[in-house]
């Protein structure tokens, strides 16, 4: 996967043995939120690429494709504001869930704390997290990045006041685990393949 090489956070890697050798139950690491993230989403398992524009995003989308033989392949999607975005990619979309085994979406935010994908109605309608597909292609933006849930949530609170959207559960279960199987916020989730397309927007 040596598509997957490069982090996020102005090309600063993060320490291998600062990942690796933390222990489950020990404080929070007091370093940048980008940094934290990085090293959550990928002990969850996630495999993401960061972006500076447009165009390496496009790029990729098609390495991710290509790497996963997913050329002749339809991507869910319940977004059209994210088809319209991506209309120039040879991608070929469907809103018909039994068709696709890749479910390409964006996000609320992305939490440092446990490096996990917040995501509500806006993307997943009313459907459980286990009623997606296996494969999942999240395209998200650095702004995203909160430390914590309870910050995600007064942002969106703050956003949408009146209108609040329903169904928010967060995806962390990248690899199925005893301790993650009572996690309320997400109720209905299920192990799953996430690629995370991180754009610099900042």
């Amino acid at each position: 996967m040596g598509v997957f090489k490069k982090l996020f956070g102005g090309g600063k890697k993060v320490s291998k043995e600062t990942a690796e050798t933390r222990g489950d139950h020990m404080p929070d690491l007091k370093i940048p939120v980008d940094e934290k993230f990085t090293i959550y989403f990928k002990k969850n398992g996630g495999k993401f690429i960061y972006c500076e524009d447009f165009a390496e995003v496009s790029e990729a989308l098609k390495n991710i494709i290509s790497e996963n033989d997913w050329q002749n392949h339809l991507f869910y999607s319940m977004d059209p504001r994210l088809e319209t975005r991506f209309a120039s990619e040879k991608i070929d979309f469907t809103n018909n869930r039994d068709e696709s085994e890749i479910f390409f979406t964006t996000c609320e935010h992305l939490v440092a704390h446990n490096g996990s994908i917040l995501v509500c109605s806006n993307q997943i309608k009313e459907k459980k997290l286990n009623e997606l597909p296996s494969n999942l292609v999240v395209f998200a933006t650095t702004s995203q990045l909160v430390d914590s849930i309870s910050e995600a949530l007064k942002i969106i609170k703050e956003r949408y006041q009146k209108d609040i959207p329903n169904n928010i559960t967060t995806l962390k279960h990248f690899q199925q685990t005893a301790e993650n199987k009572d996690d309320f916020l997400s109720y209905g989730s299920a192990s799953k393949n996430v690629y995370l397309l991180l754009l610099e927007d900042f």
